[in-house]
Parts: C-alpha cells; structure tokens; sequence
C-alpha cells in the first residue's frame, strides 16, 4: 500500500521483453540506496517487485497484463517515472491509500494554468465516472490529487507548482496517458449529482 506522494523520479534505462511481459530497468536517486531485493515500489502507480538492484537501477518484472492494462508498456529509454516506496506502519499519510492497482489508462484532454496552478482534464469513459467523487482523491500516474470537476466522460485535477516540478506530470502534455487508480475508501458513487 502507498499514499500517492511521489519519492523521486526514476529514468528508464532498459526495457527488455521476455515473451509478453519485459524486464524493466529503472535508474533510481539516493534517497532509495536502502531499497532491497523484494520490495514492493509504486512505478507510475504500479505496485511492483523489486527483482534486482545493481550498483544504482532497480530491475522489475513486468507480466504482460500489466504493460496492457497501465502506460507501463509504453515507457521508452530515457522517460522519467513516478517512484514511491510501500507505506510503513506509523509514517504519516499526506495523500489517500493508494493500492498500486490500476483501474483504468485515462488520456490528457486539456492542459491549461489556472491561477499558477496545472490543470487537467482527463478523458475517462462514462461507465467508469460514478468512480470519481468530487473534491475527493483519485491517483494519477501514482499521485495523489483532489478532483476538481467531474464531466460525463472527463474530471479535472489541479497541480500546484511544486507538484508540477517534483513528478513527471510536469512533462506530460495533450494527449498523454496516464495510470488512474480510483479512491478505494470511497466506493462507487450510484448517483454523482456533482456532475456537469
């Protein structure tokens, strides 16, 4: 389990495929030197195992389902990466529980500044919205955000500067894919009258 506030980025440095599923190599900071063999890491919001460390890259294997059903299996050399270590009973929650499973790949529609702040809108089918709660959290790319607005196939997010600078939302731009994981304690929302 994590809480959606990003450690470090890491960078892509070698994505090799095994069958369906690929090896995935990511160069990580110091601030994760006491990572160990087995440990679960959030990538992007995934929940993955740390397979191998050697000297500063941290290995994962990555199964086919996963590269499918995340914007894992579109990663190229060099992109940077949303990192965060599992919660550990008695840290502080800043953000929302956050699984590491990812419901669903949503699609930057618009991004604009609002009052300094990053704004997006985020392209989600219709039959998944009664997910998304307003002024409730959601994870985007493993971040923990506060929805905004809520449309009948989009939801807004803010992103103050300092997240724009620390996470790899600052690089995404229209059209983009990001990893959505739903708020969880929330549960599904039979009738959102906060729609739009």
């Amino acid at each position: 389990m994590f809480t959606g506030i990003i450690e470090e980025l890491g960078e892509v440095v070698g994505i090799r495929r095994i069958g369906r599923g690929a090896l995935l190599q990511l160069r990580k900071g110091r601030s994760f030197d006491e990572v160990m063999t087995g440990e679960s890491i959030a990538v992007n919001g995934v929940c993955l195992t740390v397979s191998r460390i050697q000297k500063d890259v941290l290995y994962f294997d990555v199964i086919a389902q996963t590269l499918t059903q995340t914007n894992l299996g579109r990663l190229q050399i060099r992109d940077k990466v949303n990192l965060e270590r599992a919660l550990k009973v008695g840290d502080r929650i800043s953000g929302h529980f956050v699984y590491g499973h990812i419901d669903y790949i949503g699609i930057i529609r618009k991004k604009n500044f609002i009052e300094n702040n990053l704004c997006f809108e985020i392209a989600l089918k219709p039959e998944f919205i009664s997910n998304i709660v307003l002024r409730g959290s959601v994870a985007v790319d493993g971040i923990s955000l506060t929805v905004q607005k809520i449309k009948r196939d989009s939801f807004s997010v803010y992103i103050i500067p300092h997240t724009a600078k620390s996470t790899t939302l600052g690089f995404k731009v229209q059209g983009s894919s990001v990893n959505i994981e739903f708020d969880k304690l929330y549960g599904r929302v039979k009738d959102n009258r906060d729609i739009l």
